[in-house]
């Protein structure tokens, strides 16, 4: 869609009186009787017309004298951006804590970092990452574990190298967290019996696996075979059996949202990953059916605008078609491509959204 033409100022004028976003970057406005200089979608008491006069740029407007406001910070990145950033540095503190096994920052000192009120920075934390700063620190810690044991590390060196005070409180979470006992993750899944079933859906042919926990993948293609060779590769010493008829009524739930993908996934997950995965998929998750996000959208949802590729890399690692539906992220031009299960099958997914939007 093209972008508004702001050439004129009564196009200019009409976007700051409803305050666009979109013209945000494209022009600037100042206001004679306070001295200061806007962006047009500052929430600041309206104007008098006379009074306005509008800049290309920050520069053009100090050049005439006029300060920047200070409630929408026309010289600094835009809030969201500005938010990003804040909730990036604040994960990094957390990482870094975890990494070394340190105290994790509690969240008044998280929210000092970032120049912002405890409760404030909660809410935006929340919204750029879609959990809270102690999942988060949660998250980071187990992915330590999971690291750990998958190196072969006893459990115990596991959990008090990854910053767990005691052993109680880790194994209240292990199961949420790892999906499995700890000393069965650590064994690559030995004596966990991951059940999995095949059936034919629109796109070719799907398998849907589950742990005791809920669903670990949902994966698309045309061989029977290599899907399940896939879903072995993940667990290589769990008992990956067919799954009882009971099983049945879930896969024909999947099928279905083959078919329908603008309807609500309520079947439970456990999607396995690490602490930036689960960030990623968490964000696909709540991209509402029908619309598409790029992956520098992607990216700055996270909180991490600079980190394009990786964001990628982990739309490429999801485990779970349609479930988590990165389906939904197209590149910057708006091309489709980048589908693990095939960019065909990408399409139809969209045209179907779309067709019932």
């Amino acid at each position: 869609m093209d972008q508004p033409d702001y050439a004129s100022d009564d196009a200019r004028w009409d976007a700051v009186q409803r305050r666009e976003p979109a013209a945000d970057g494209r022009f600037y406005y100042s206001v004679r009787s306070t001295g200061v200089y806007c962006r047009p979608s500052c929430a600041s008491r309206g104007a008098r017309r006379a009074n306005v006069a509008f800049h290309a740029s920050c520069a053009e407007a100090e050049a005439a004298g006029f300060r920047p406001c200070l409630r929408c910070k026309p010289d600094q990145p835009p809030l969201a951006q500005r938010q990003a950033a804040a909730v990036a540095q604040a994960c990094r503190l957390i990482e870094a804590a975890a990494d070394v096994a340190d105290k994790l920052p509690d969240l008044d000192t998280l929210a000092r970092a970032c120049g912002m009120s405890r409760f404030h920075f909660h809410r935006v934390f929340k919204a750029h990452t879609g959990i809270t700063p102690k999942a988060y620190a949660a998250a980071r810690r187990a992915e330590r574990v999971r690291q750990a044991l998958a190196q072969g590390a006893p459990v115990t060196d596991a959990f008090y190298a990854a910053g767990w005070q005691s052993s109680a409180p880790f194994y209240a979470a292990a199961g949420q967290q790892l999906g499995m006992a700890p000393g069965r993750y650590r064994k690559g899944g030995e004596g966990e019996t991951i059940a999995y079933a095949l059936g034919a859906c629109s796109l070719g042919t799907v398998l849907v696996a589950s742990t005791a926990t809920g669903i670990c993948a949902i994966l698309i293609g045309d061989d029977e075979a290599a899907l399940v060779e896939d879903v072995r590769g993940r667990f290589p010493n769990a008992a990956l059996a067919p799954a009882s008829p009971d099983f049945a009524h879930t896969l024909a739930r999947v099928i279905a949202f083959v078919d329908a993908p603008r309807a609500v996934f309520d079947l439970p997950l456990d999607v396995r990953g690490t602490v930036f995965q689960q960030r990623v998929w968490d964000a696909l998750r709540r991209i509402p059916p029908g619309e598409t996000i790029s992956y520098t959208e992607l990216a700055a949802r996270v909180g991490q605008p600079s980190a394009v590729r990786a964001v990628a890399g982990a739309c490429a690692a999801n485990p779970a078609a349609i479930a988590i539906p990165c389906h939904r992220v197209l590149r910057n031009d708006g091309a489709i491509s980048g589908y693990r299960w095939g960019v065909e099958r990408k399409r139809a997914l969209l045209d179907r959204e779309l067709e019932k939007s």
